[in-house]
């Protein structure tokens, strides 16, 4: 009996120790994964920042345009520093991103009913399926004349158009999943009892969202280009948005304030789409579709 209680023991003491073991490592290769991930995704923007930022330098200090025409990166640079930090910064890129952020809503509305309507009825189909892809491919610019006529210089003008560049992509994505939902999960939801609207909310509209994503994003893209032309277009009394102010800062010749506001856009830009990016990251993951790495 002792003999048997030792090997016993021996054995969970050799148990938890090969355990022990065997968990260290994984967690070191979670940290080293998770460290390898940021450090493949953070030096090839490093690497393309510092490119540009070279390019820059170097054509500034070949002469090629005076300085007030071209400023340096550091001079640019200087500018943003002291620009963000005072009002007229905040208020113009707020003022602009509620612009933004109201025709997006809009446009996720109308482009959803749309997008639903149009796949589900056929004749709906026929009727303007291709003229929203016409619609789609259209650059916004060419709404703007016919937008001040019916709005006159007003924060519609710059709405209308927004909305009329990001619906068509929006509705595009949404028909475009459901038209690739497998038969099967439809005749699945009819065995279940589903019918018309609950197939739609429980099993058409769930498999869409990944395509839906995808047509958001793209929509958020063409609105945020509209409504950029928009505000260097239309300049809205009273409103001083990030291009009224651009647009002020290129009659006085402010090359330096200019760029600013070309990098507030990319930064925001980028931020969204970083956003968008989460989200469907986590939307593919869900789904299973996201691949190991």
């Amino acid at each position: 009996m002792p003999a048997e209680t030792v090997d016993a023991g021996t054995s969970r003491d050799l148990v938890s120790g090969l355990d022990a073991l065997e968990r260290t490592p994984i967690t070191e290769t979670r940290w080293g994964r998770f460290a390898s991930r940021l450090w493949a995704g953070t030096w090839p923007k490093v690497l393309a920042l510092a490119l540009v930022i070279g390019a820059w330098q170097a054509l500034f200090l070949s002469g090629w345009k005076d300085p007030w025409v071209l400023p340096s990166p550091l001079a640019v640079w200087e500018d943003l520093a002291a620009y963000a930090a005072t009002p007229d910064y905040a208020q113009a890129v707020l003022i602009t991103m509620q612009r933004a952020l109201t025709g997006f809503a809009l446009s996720v509305v109308v482009g959803s009913v749309l997008g639903i309507a149009v796949a589900r009825f056929k004749p709906l189909r026929a009727a303007i399926g291709s003229l929203i892809t016409g619609l789609q491919t259209m650059p916004s610019i060419m709404w703007f004349p016919l937008a001040i006529l019916l709005f006159k210089i007003s924060e519609s003008a710059i709405l209308f158009v927004v909305v009329l560049g990001a619906v068509p992509s929006i509705a595009n994505g949404i028909i475009s999943g459901i038209d690739y939902v497998p038969p099967a999960w439809r005749r699945v939801g009819a065995v279940l009892g589903m019918q018309g609207f609950q197939l739609y909310r429980h099993v058409i509209l769930p498999a869409t969202l990944p395509s839906f994503v995808s047509g958001l994003k793209q929509g958020w893209a063409f609105a945020w280009r509209s409504l950029m032309a928009g505000e260097l277009l239309v300049i809205v009394a009273g409103q001083g948005s990030i291009g009224a102010l651009m647009q002020g800062a290129r009659e006085f010749n402010d090359s330096a304030r200019v760029l600013t506001w070309i990098i507030t856009v990319l930064v925001i830009g980028i931020l969204v789409d970083t956003a968008f990016k989460a989200a469907d990251d986590r939307i593919r993951r869900t789904w299973g579709l996201a691949a190991d790495r």
